[in-house]
């Protein structure tokens, strides 16, 4: 009946559902639009596990299949199912295959009604004093060793008959406590199928939604279509025109400080000449001292007219070695700067980058309507989704299987009542079978306890004690109930078996092997007119591929119904949500917009001329050479320092007088003059030096410098008039595939939702395993197959108890008669009567 349920509940839910081809092979996330579909919990568990008893049942599936080896017959079903099967023709194929259980029925029927008869038998013969009924034990030179060998074989068939008993009473718990949960597990499994139910509408209502969380980034990046569709459009252009207008300011600032230079370098160079002049003069007058002082009599005087000699040779050295008087003028050139700064470069550069920076603004100014019709596309884009939830007829299929839901749970829960009252008189019966064999065995522990521990080895047979009497008794109590009870034992183990052993290997083996879901899937089986049952009753059409193993293996793996039963035979929501229609109208609208960029000048004809003006102002003609030279050299030809020094030197070897005295006041007079003269001289020619040097190299090549920045002027120009309107397409394409991505990715993620996620069907396979895997072979087919296999066991380990328990029973009972020897020498046995 569930599994009968199970696909009902496929059949009847959604056999007029949604449809859908396989999902886009895009896998591109926008940013922030990452959708979750919520995730369904379930209260049943995915696989039973058997615990510690799983090991015996697996014993029982090795003996089965080794009884069993045959493989499914999946012809003999076929010809059942489809009413084809005749017993006349195929019985040879049914005996094939069942002829291990064959045999092992027919072994325990022979057991079943030999045992009786041959107990009959023996009882009849020990009552004639026969089949050792004789109470007269014969002397033997090996009893000793007989009997530990009756006991030792006796005590290990008890083991192993207490082994089967085991297995029986566990087998006959394991059914009752399972049973007990068979309530719990149908509730786990009805409400995991509710819960399937009730969720799928709030699965796709909650799709739906997430529709406006998709809007709303679409309609965000359209309100921003300045920064997005301007700063594209913008960031394109920007690598050809920003560097240009970068140079031409870079351009108008060294225009301006090489005016400034210049001017500072005139300056300067006016403060030289003045500073070279005064120096001049001062060189003068200590010059003229020195001569007037060497006209002194001591000059004459042989010693002192040496030293005069040379000073007077060294005067010509105190002179200037510039002449700045000679240094070309920079008037011409300020003036070519004062008039080219005439013209304000940096304000006309400035207007440039504005009228650049003014893209995106007018990108946005001129895409207020189209903005506004794509809006309205989106919005027609929302009501179509949301009527789609309209057109899926999943409501009504809901209500209508609620119904023959709650039905089956009533159905099931009143007649659990039933089964567990059946079950206890299983129970009670099975309990019953085992507590025959655990007396039978009991009987035989304790003749084997009494007798081995009451027994007497120099106790004659005829004085043996009562313990050990006693212990013969139980064997032979043991060995009676054994022949009385064995057949009814062996008629419930030859009954369980065939039913158990059948049931494994004709419903639990070939279900977890998907077997009978392959022999249903048969063409024309359950209808000789539909190819595929499972397809002609969801969609009417027998010849679509839809087959009992693919649903239940797919509902297995918790795919969506959609997927399950491809019921896009019926409902093809690639159709309903395809948004070709809309993006072609939205791509319409970006790529017909007409956005009009002109009127942008990175630099007038003003500007234009302005650097051409820079350009020929002669900066880069200036004579550097002779002003390096000039401002490079030292500004007197002698080191002033060291010609005083040298003067001072030369006074110190003459006599006192005025002549020394003379020559000494000189020497201080030039140290003040390079003090005060030569070293703020040589600061300023040191930085009109490093100023023209720098002027230098800016001014290199600067005709070559302004052409290629006019160059790359035009070429910019040229590439914004030519190029924008290709740009604009480009980026508007760009723009309105962003916008469109967003929802061809929420579009994505709805049909993947749809087909592989809404009404995930794993509850139905779990139902299906729970009523099959679970509760018929887990719960009752193996812990049955495990009851059979131990008391058959037992049962079976019977016979040999009962040989050796008969034999041993001789060795431990008190005999009426024994032999008597004199002198190794067998006499006539004489009687002798003992009590206990």
């Amino acid at each position: 009946m569930a599994l009968l349920l199970g696909f009902l509940l496929l059949l009847g839910l959604y056999g007029d559902t949604m449809s859908e081809g396989p999902p886009p092979s895009s896998t591109y996330i926008p940013d922030g639009l990452e959708f979750e579909f919520p995730p369904t919990s379930y209260e049943t568990r995915d696989s039973y596990e058997a615990g510690p008893t799983g090991i015996l049942f697996q014993i029982v599936h090795i003996f089965l299949h080794m009884v069993q080896p045959n493989a499914f017959p999946e012809d003999i079903l076929r010809k059942v199912v489809q009413k084809q099967f005749d017993l006349s023709t195929d019985y040879e194929k049914i005996i094939y295959y069942e002829i291990g259980i064959i045999i092992c029925a027919v072994l325990g029927l022979l057991f079943i009604i030999l045992m009786p008869l041959v107990g009959f038998v023996f009882s009849l013969c020990r009552c004639c004093n026969k089949c050792g009924g004789e109470m007269h034990q014969r002397q033997k030179k090996n009893g000793a060793a007989l009997k530990s060998y009756f006991t030792l074989s006796l005590l290990v068939i008890c083991i192993f008959i207490s082994i089967g008993i085991i297995y029986g009473f566990v087998a006959n718990q394991h059914i009752r406590t399972h049973i007990e949960k068979t309530r719990k597990l149908s509730e786990s499994n009805f409400n995991d199928l509710r819960t399937l139910l009730n969720a799928t509408p709030g699965q796709i209502d909650y799709v739906l939604e997430q529709y406006t969380t998709t809007k709303a980034r679409a309609f965000s990046d359209l309100d921003n279509i300045k920064l997005l569709l301007g700063g594209g459009i913008f960031e394109q252009l920007k690598p050809r025109v920003v560097p240009v207008l970068d140079d031409i300011k870079a351009m108008a600032e060294e225009i301006q400080e090489t005016r400034e230079t210049l001017v500072e370098v005139n300056s300067i160079l006016t403060d030289m000449r003045q500073l070279s002049a005064n120096l001049n003069n001062s060189l003068s007058n200590v010059k003229r001292n020195l001569e007037q002082a060497l006209t002194d009599p001591m000059c004459s005087v042989h010693p002192v007219m040496t030293t005069c000699s040379n000073i007077m040779n060294s005067l010509s050295l105190l002179d200037g070695s510039i002449d700045f008087d000679q240094l070309p003028s920079l008037d011409e050139q300020i003036g070519n700067l004062n008039d080219t700064l005439q013209t304000n470069l940096s304000s006309l550069v400035q207007k440039g980058y504005r009228s650049f920076n003014a893209i995106p603004g007018i990108v946005q100014n001129e895409t207020v309507n189209v903005v506004s019709d794509v809006k309205m596309t989106l919005d027609s884009i929302g009501s179509d989704i949301k009527n789609i939830s309209k057109n899926i007829p999943i409501q009504d299929k809901l209500s209508n299987f609620i119904r023959y839901l709650n039905d089956t749970e009533n159905y099931i829960h009143h007649h659990l009542p039933t089964l567990e009252e059946y079950d206890s008189y299983r129970w009670l019966g099975s309990l019953v079978v085992c507590c025959l064999l655990t007396l039978i065995v009991i009987f035989y522990f304790l003749g084997l306890l009494c007798g081995t521990y009451g027994y007497d080895q120099n106790a004659t047979p005829t004085r043996r004690g009562c313990v050990s009497n006693t212990g013969g008794i139980f064997l032979m109590v043991g060995a009676g109930f054994s022949f009385f009870f064995c057949w009814l034992l062996m008629t419930i183990v030859v009954l369980t078996f065939v039913v158990g052993g059948n049931v494994e290997k004709l419903v639990c083996e070939p279900y977890q092997n998907k077997m009978l879901f392959q022999v249903l899937d048969t063409p024309y089986l359950l209808n000789a007119d539909w190819k595929y049952y499972l397809s002609g009753m969801v969609f009417n059409k027998p010849d679509i591929h839809l087959t009992f193993e693919q649903v239940y293996s797919d509902c297995k793996e918790n795919k969506g119904i959609y997927t399950t039963l491809k019921l896009e035979n019926t409902y093809n929501i690639s159709e309903h949500l395809s948004i070709k229609e809309h993006t072609g109208n939205i791509n319409n609208n970006f790529e017909n917009m007409n956005i009009r960029i002109d009127n942008i000048v990175l630099l007038d004809e003003a500007g234009r001329r302005n650097l051409m003006d820079f350009s020929s102002s002669g900066i880069d003609k200036i004579d550097y050479g002779a002003f390096m030279a000039a401002t490079g050299k030292n500004p007197t030809k002698v080191n002033l320092l060291s010609f005083a020094n040298d003067l001072e030197v030369k006074a110190n070897h003459l006599p006192p007088g005025n002549l020394k005295q003379t020559l000494k006041n000189n020497a201080g007079i030039l140290r003040n003059i390079h003090r005060d003269e030569i070293i703020p001289l040589q600061k300023l020619m040191s930085a009109v030096h490093q100023k023209l040097k720098e002027l230098q190299q800016k001014s290199s090549g600067l005709g070559v410098k302004v052409a290629n920045i006019i160059l790359f002027l035009d070429s910019a120009q040229d590439f914004i008039t030519n190029r924008i309107s290709t740009i604009i397409a480009e980026e508007s394409k760009k723009y309105g595939n962003t916008i469109i991505s967003y929802f061809e990715h929420y579009l994505q993620w709805v049909k993947i939702s749809i087909t592989e996620q809404m009404a995930a069907c794993k509850p139905v396979a779990t139902a299906l395993d729970s009523a099959i895997d679970v509760f018929l072979c887990s719960y009752i087919i193996d812990p049955l197959n495990l009851f059979w296999f131990g008391i058959g066991k037992a049962t079976a380990f019977l016979l040999p108890a009962i040989i050796f328990a008969v034999k041993l029973a001789k060795y431990y009972r008190r005999m009426d008669s024994e032999d008597v020897y004199d002198d190794d020498v067998e006499t006539i046995p004489m009687k002798k009567y003992g009590k206990c």
